[in-house]
């Protein structure tokens, strides 16, 4: 008990601090000019406002360690996977703040990405699916770099990345505190501030937004969702042996039913249309929701509602159904089938509108 209050009090003084420091950082965008270097880019919205949401996440993921060492005592700070949650949170960061500045190139993005895969894996954090750890590892670099670009993708309109990552995020924090695994008060710690950091950041990226998250916000949380679903979701203990690794996937489709959906929608298109999928443009799910003639905030609230569905049904699954039958497996799967039929339906029948 004692412990969830300091996690309490610790959330309430991170999220003011959050909301200060987007505060300031807001007032002098002009002095430090941080924003996007690539304007020439097709984008939903214009470039000219500032991009500093990420730093404020990777600041106060800074402060959650800083705060776990005075909290708990901080005995699990020097362990193998402390260090590679720190390593690729850096990198990830950076990397993307390199590419909000520098415009950085494609393949640049995609070695930092294969790299924070390949650190997770040699610090022993990766996907345990397969007999063959070959298998694992090639599964871990597709799953890490894939969700890293699916949430860099994601985040073409206000408020949507930040919401439906915070809400996959609180998801995962339940499935911590239920499992209740070792270290656990450091990977909450962790996960409480960035609750307060993207809590405080949405207050300014809702519609009509003051600030974006930027590649610097968007890669940190992408790496953060990568690491604490393979940790959380992908290797969950379960106590169905059956099918516990298809019991594993359909959670994790559940759980991510709607970032996946706007990544594989897009990806399809634009290959079907013989275009790269990463190059950015105005052709995502977000997108024709607005076609369809929902504003920006509605197109928020549509992804904030589908996000709780998601996350409901993988809680559900979790909690009530640990050995689900094929059946009732497939019964859940529907949900992520149901969300990319209707959406990618979508953007073959609205024609998109200036």
């Amino acid at each position: 008990m004692e412990n969830i209050l300091l996690l309490t009090l610790f959330f309430v003084y991170s999220f003011l601090l959050g909301f200060l420091l987007h505060k300031y950082l807001i007032g002098r965008s002009k002095t430090y000019n941080l924003q996007k270097a690539n304007t020439t880019g097709e984008r939903w919205e214009q470039q000219s406002k500032p991009i500093f949401g990420g730093i404020t996440f990777y600041s106060l993921f800074v402060f959650s360690i800083i705060n776990y060492l005075f909290l708990f005592g901080g005995d699990f700070f020097l362990s193998a996977t402390s260090i590679a949650l720190v390593l690729i949170v850096t990198i990830s960061f950076f990397m993307g703040l390199a590419d909000d500045l520098l415009n950085a190139s494609p393949l640049f993005k995609f070695g930092m990405q294969l790299a924070v895969a390949l650190i997770l894996i040699y610090f022993g954090i990766y996907i345990d699916l397969f007999v063959d750890s070959t298998l694992n590892y090639l599964l871990t670099i597709f799953w890490v770099v894939g969700i890293m670009n699916s949430i860099n993708m994601l985040d073409n309109m206000d408020a949507v990345t930040t919401s439906s990552g915070l809400i996959i995020l609180l998801f995962i924090g339940v499935l911590i505190g239920w499992n209740t695994p070792e270290n656990m008060w450091y990977y909450l710690t962790i996960l409480v501030g960035t609750y307060a950091s993207m809590g405080s950041f949405l207050i300014f990226n809702w519609n009509p937004s003051k600030m974006y998250m930027g590649d610097n916000g968007s890669q940190f949380l992408g790496a953060v969702l990568a690491a604490f679903s393979i940790l959380f979701i992908w290797n969950q203990p379960v106590t169905s042996q059956l099918h516990a690794s298809l019991f594993r996937l359909v959670v994790l489709l559940v759980a991510f039913a709607m970032p996946l959906t706007d990544t594989a929608t897009v990806s399809i298109n634009r290959l079907l249309r013989g275009k790269s999928p990463f190059v950015g443009g105005k052709d995502h799910t977000t997108h024709y929701l607005s076609y369809a003639g929902l504003s920006d905030r509605k197109v928020a609230i549509v992804y904030i509602v589908g996000s709780v569905i998601s996350v409901s049904l993988a809680f559900v699954l979790t909690r009530y159904f640990p050995q689900a039958s094929l059946t009732t497996l497939l019964l859940f799967l529907l949900w992520p089938v149901a969300v990319f039929s209707s959406l990618y339906s979508l953007t073959k029948i609205i024609k998109p509108t200036k």
